[in-house]
């Protein structure tokens, strides 16, 4: 299905993508930094597998996940109160460093966007990722260029699947809702895109917690973006 079949035969208006599992393969990052900060707190490193499986709710959720060996990240609580500290200063600095070395963008994606800004379609990343880590991202990926807009994980005091996120791209795009997607790797895309009142197509190769995509409820899944052309 080609992407007009959304939008009653048109391009859409506005497009807002997520950005790690959607637009850039980052996991092969940051479970390097992930196993890098766990040896250097004493544990056993997790492996980038788990590490795929934790990405996606924001920084914090993913280090408390690493701390907790474990996607269910309440364990974490259990630990000594300086421990988050601890780690969350070391991720910060290892992924400052190690962000976009070994990420590659997706099959599809420069094809898609190339497209849509041909015809005109305003486009925005809308994360969960910390702003400066998505900038860093966008730039070495040599995405950047094409989102002029970005949302991410502190630029609200809320993050994705809350809709205020959504409301606050296509204010800045200039655009009402009526033509926009989200286009994401998630059940957290999908639902966001849906309190926010947008269709949503998802990708099957992004990192969805071991879920199987299919199953949460996207408009359209598919296995490349470059399906939608």
């Amino acid at each position: 299905m080609k992407l007009t079949a959304l939008c009653d035969g048109r391009y859409p208006s506005h497009v807002l993508f997520d950005l790690d599992g959607t637009l850039v393969d980052s996991a092969t990052d940051l479970a390097a930094v992930v196993d890098q900060m766990l040896t250097n707190l004493g544990y056993e490193a997790a492996g980038e597998p788990k590490v795929r499986a934790w990405v996606g709710n924001g920084t914090e959720k993913l280090i408390r996940r690493a701390l907790a060996g474990s996607l269910d990240e309440s364990a974490a609580d259990r630990l000594p109160a300086d421990k988050y500290n601890q780690a969350f200063e070391i991720f910060m600095a290892l992924y400052a460093e190690q962000n976009g070395q070994h990420s590659e963008v997706f099959p599809g994606v420069l094809e898609l966007v190339e497209k849509l800004a041909a015809e005109g379609t305003r486009m925005a990343v809308v994360t969960n990722k910390l702003t400066r880590f998505t900038d860093q991202l966008l730039a070495r990926s040599g995405l950047a260029r094409w989102f002029d807009v970005r949302v991410c994980g502190d630029t609200l005091p809320v993050m994705k699947p809350d809709p205020r996120t959504i409301q606050l791209a296509l204010e800045r795009l200039g655009g009402p809702v009526t033509q926009a997607l989200m286009v994401g790797d998630s059940e957290t895309d999908i639902n966001v895109a849906a309190a926010a009142g947008i269709k949503c197509i998802a990708v099957s190769y992004g990192y969805n917690h071991g879920m199987p995509i299919r199953e949460q409820g996207a408009d359209l899944v598919v296995d490349s973006l470059a399906e939608l052309l």
